[in-house]
């Protein structure tokens, strides 16, 4: 049940066009909190990413019609550009297996390009289950070593009274008398 909640989210947040979490951070935290199987983690995440895009991806190829003519014709005239030589296709395959971009916004523009988005979704599952098996792999390693460590400094009195200090403190900042201190700088 626990792998379906995860598939879920991963799922929904891929559908999002913006301001979603990462999904990796949504991997390891699941690996964290319910012990999961990071190998099924890294496919379920792929799987999830990947169908959440694709739907992102139809969904914008869909409002294409919507838009001004001038900007279905920038968008054709994109797409001839593209479609001139194979080797921006190749690019763009790679783009979207390594790219730093936000995906979100590459898959929108694929849908709104008209591109192969079948392609695309390859390239794009691929680099997930490369950057997925890095992070929870991470996530594992920092596991084993800092697990015990982070229970005791998180559940301790001293973790907990230095937090409500630090509140207090930053709650008070905005109280200090900063423009008499300020003008006394400047002097």
């Amino acid at each position: 049940m626990k792998y379906l909640i995860v598939l879920a989210a991963v799922f929904a947040i891929n559908l999002l066009p913006a301001f979603g979490p990462p999904t990796w951070a949504v991997l390891v935290v699941a690996h964290w909190q319910w012990a999961l199987s990071p190998v099924a983690l890294v496919a379920l995440g792929a799987v999830g990413a990947a169908s959440g895009r694709y739907l992102l991806a139809i969904a914008a190829r869909s409002l294409r019609e919507r838009f001004p003519a001038r900007y279905r014709a920038n968008l054709a005239s994109v797409e001839a550009r593209l479609a001139q030589r194979r080797g921006r296709i190749a690019a763009l395959f790679g783009l979207f297996v390594l790219s730093p971009l936000p995906s979100a916004q590459m898959f929108l523009g694929a849908g709104l390009l008209d591109l192969r988005i079948g392609l695309l979704i390859g390239a794009f599952m691929l680099g997930r289950i490369v950057t997925y098996s890095l992070y929870l792999g991470a996530a594992v390693a920092a596991d084993h070593t800092f697990h015990s460590v982070l229970d005791q400094a998180w559940g301790s009195t001293w973790s907990v009274v230095l937090q409500l200090a630090l509140v207090v403190a930053v709650a008070a900042l905005p109280a200090l008398p900063w423009s008499r201190w300020l003008a006394r700088s400047r002097d």
